[in-house]
């Protein structure tokens, strides 16, 4: 598609006049007519207002002319796991599982080749095969290219030591030493607890991306605690295989 059909799709989708976009972003309806009809694009500015009011990356408004990889693992991008910046804006050189709340989440890149080669044996690979593509693809990237540069990774580090610090103090019975948090993306671990009053909730965000783990009891049995947090709030809770029948054990800001 082009920036003109983009646009339009979008405008219409809302059930919005050019004259209401033109409001939205401090345009005229001659302006949005122009872009509609392919005369023009907008500008920068304005293509960082329509991506915040449409809830896309400036490359789909452009017409996705690029095909956006993370810079990071490598992963194809789309507006789905394109990683946000803390005011909310598309950062597209980075999926949300690597550049989470303005902080890159790997510093080690045989953690980070350890939790894609996972993914990848899902997807059919062997892990060889997929051991050996990231090994030769990932140095190739600009995030480990300019790693040096970048330095983020050391304060997400000292972030997850705090955690670590921090779970190993509550001193939950059964629950062993906590090692290691990995980036956890909210969808796949938002549970559902049941409140004493009977009530279901979640407490996660599933767009959002936190750290944590899974740990074997060590009372043995078939039930594991899962722990989770970031920079607000720790999460302790047991359940069994699968995530099945999830009860909240501990939940405590920061």
């Amino acid at each position: 598609m082009h920036t003109k059909d983009v646009i339009y799709e979008l405008r219409t989708k809302r059930g919005l006049s050019q004259d209401e976009l033109a409001e939205k972003v401090f345009v005229t309806r001659q302006a949005v007519s122009r872009w509609e009809n392919g005369e023009t694009v907008p500008n920068t500015e304005t293509l960082k207002l329509l991506s915040e009011f449409f809830g896309v990356s400036i490359n789909t408004l452009l017409g996705s002319p690029r095909k956006l990889i993370c810079q990071c693992c490598g992963m194809p991008l789309d507006d789905a796991v394109i990683s946000k910046e803390k005011d909310g804006a598309f950062n597209e050189d980075y999926c949300k599982w690597c550049y989470a709340e303005g902080e890159y989440t790997y510093s080690d890149m045989d953690e980070l080749i350890d939790v894609c080669v996972k993914h990848m044996q899902s997807e059919g690979f062997s892990e060889d095969q997929a051991r050996a593509h990231l090994v030769e693809s990932l140095p190739k990237l600009d995030y480990w290219k300019r790693y040096k540069e970048l330095g983020g990774g050391e304060m997400f580090e000292a972030l997850k030591k705090r955690l670590i610090d921090e779970f190993n103090a509550l001193g939950i019975e059964g629950m062993p030493k906590v090692e290691k948090l990995n980036a956890l993306v909210g969808s796949y671990v938002n549970l559902e607890y049941r409140l004493p009053n009977g009530r279901l909730v979640k407490f996660l965000d599933d767009g959002a991306t936190y750290l944590g783990n899974q740990l074997e009891c060590e009372f043995g049995g078939e039930r594991c605690f899962g722990i989770l947090a970031n920079m607000d709030f720790l999460l302790v809770a047991t359940y069994g295989e699968g995530g099945s029948d999830p009860e909240l054990v501990l939940y405590k800001k920061r």
